[in-house]
């Protein structure tokens, strides 16, 4: 039986954990990590190769003993340790430690990984010794030619390094095509970010998933940052990407990357991020699951090139949805987690602790669209949310486009504002309960949202809702103090009555006079089927 998704990411962070709490390990008992011949490396020969690369036609990367690979499924791969005594760097005065992930199903290809030192590299080659697993493991057998699925940065080993609290666990993974991930201030893994998408959500066309195919690994011996330079590879392009990964109370990652198209594409998506939304208090199915809330992000959260927050909750539609938010140098956008409570989801994986993911383009990104695109999902083991820029200008064979960007991993926004942003998200029937009946057809809001502006509004101060919407009436407009005795938490209240069969976009802020005190909040109206 297949491991689930929730139960794997565990399994990740239970690994890494297990042998890294300082205990000296005999070197005798240490696996020999064997490395091949130096080889000359920088970041701009690896841009000169991945052109070259782009120039020649496409070959995918061969996987010896696929068979073999294919029954390491979820399960299986649980089970295969690699020994924490092994991992790359362990013995730098300031290194993370690295510890290597083996091939399985789901992630077959064999990745290349090298060692860093100076203006050389060295391939680390692949030994059944470096991995504990069962006798009966498909794993058992398997050649010198297996090669790696990815790698994982641990917390690093020294005392003057770490917060008090700091956990021997995982804070940033790559593992499968160009997928990755890091933890937050809370420690927990949670969505994903990718190298880059091809055609997510056009239709008539298959999504195409470039993956990194080499990894070279160059760790600062001071500090707290890891530098991962990656060969990413796909039909359509190539790249050349460097990561600069901080750690802190965070995890900070600079990505600068060069991308050559091979051949058209129709939609290149840039920075995409990859998360789970099952349901929410906002819509849940009667009887559907006993937990309040499942997901991993509630939001989607802009800045806009003219300086707006915008906020526009999650949904797991009945059919698969595709949003455009059309923009001219953005500031940023990102896929947020902000019910922070465990009573929301009652749940030991924890889902209040998974990270936000906030995208800050580090040049001039002009113009194009953040696409949003939900995916109707039955189970939380599916991630069905995207959220990637498209640029307006199409992407041409034999163009390179360079990329600088930041990731923030962490609970909140990276940035502070003083606008209040929306807590919760509520619908229900419209009308009132004391004067019955309902109206039929209508539907009612109450949106809130907490903050600075709010907080300081003056004594008596109400402010007021602003509403519009592409089509349909609203009624029973008022808002109010949210009686939990916390100051600057508001709500706005009202019925909507849509107009006809087709999807509307609602939107609302709250001000007070002219000052705006909060960001705007937008919904995607669909009528039920």
């Amino acid at each position: 039986m297949a491991l689930p998704r929730r139960d794997f990411l565990s399994t990740l962070v239970a690994s890494a954990a297990w042998g890294l709490t300082g205990t000296p390990v005999r070197a005798e008992t240490l696996p020999a990590l064997q490395l091949g011949p130096p080889e000359p490396f920088s970041f701009e020969g690896l841009q000169a190769e991945a052109q070259a690369l782009a120039r020649a036609p496409y070959r995918p990367v061969p996987v010896p003993q696929r068979a073999q690979i294919d029954q390491i499924d979820w399960a299986a791969h649980s089970q295969i340790h690699f020994k924490p005594e092994a991992a790359l760097f362990a013995a730098g005065p300031g290194a993370f430690p690295v510890g290597l992930f083996h091939p399985g199903k789901f992630f077959p290809a064999p990745v290349q990984i090298y060692q860093v030192e100076g203006d050389t590299a060295r391939l680390v080659r692949y030994d059944p010794a470096l991995f504990d697993s069962p006798p009966d493991s498909p794993a058992r057998g398997l050649g010198p030619d297996t090669g790696f699925a990815g790698f994982r940065l641990q917390e690093s080993r020294r005392p003057e390094a770490g917060h008090p609290d700091w956990h021997f666990n995982d804070w940033a993974a790559f593992l499968g095509a160009s997928y990755f991930r890091a933890i937050g201030d809370q420690y927990q893994y949670g969505l994903s970010a990718r190298g880059i998408a091809i055609d997510v959500a056009v239709p008539g066309r298959q999504e195409e998933f470039p993956a990194f195919t080499r990894f070279y690994l160059a760790p600062e011996p001071a500090g707290d940052t890891f530098t991962v330079y990656a060969l990413l590879d796909s039909p359509s392009l190539t790249g050349a990407y460097r990561f600069r990964l901080t750690r802190t109370d965070r995890v900070v990652m600079d990505v600068e990357a060069a991308v050559t198209l091979r051949q058209d594409v129709a939609q290149l998506g840039i920075a995409p991020i990859t998360s789970m939304y099952l349901f929410s208090k906002m819509a849940k199915k009667t009887r559907f699951d006993w937990r309040p809330e499942v997901h991993d992000s509630d939001g989607l959260a802009l800045w806009t090139g003219s300086g707006e927050h915008v906020w526009r909750p999650l949904d797991n539609p009945a059919h698969h949805r595709l949003s455009l938010f059309a923009d001219r140098h953005p500031r940023g956008f990102g896929l947020m987690q902000r019910e922070r409570h465990f009573d929301a989801y009652l749940d030991d994986v924890h889902y209040e602790r998974r990270p936000s993911l906030w995208v800050e383009p580090l040049q001039d990104w002009g113009e194009g669209d953040v696409l949003l695109w939900e995916i109707a999902s039955p189970e939380e083991t599916i991630d069905n949310v995207v959220a990637l820029w498209v640029p307006k200008t199409p992407a041409r064979a034999g163009e390179t486009l360079p990329l600088r960007y930041r990731l923030t991993w962490q609970s909140q926004e990276p940035f502070p504002t003083p606008y209040g942003r929306c807590t919760a998200t509520l619908r229900g029937r419209g009308g009132q309960p004391e004067h019955p009946p309902r109206p039929a057809g209508v539907e009612k809001f109450v949106v809130s949202f907490a903050g600075p502006a709010l907080a300081q509004l003056p004594a008596g101060a109400v402010p007021e809702a602003v509403l519009s919407a592409t089509r349909g009436t609203f009624s029973g407009v008022f808002t109010e103090a949210v009686p939990d005795g916390h100051p600057g938490h508001w709500r706005a209240q009202f019925d909507y009555t849509p107009a006809g069969a087709e999807a509307t976009e609602l939107r609302l802020f709250l001000r007070f006079r002219e000052d705006t005190l909060t960001e705007t909040w937008l919904f995607r109206y669909e009528p039920d089927a």
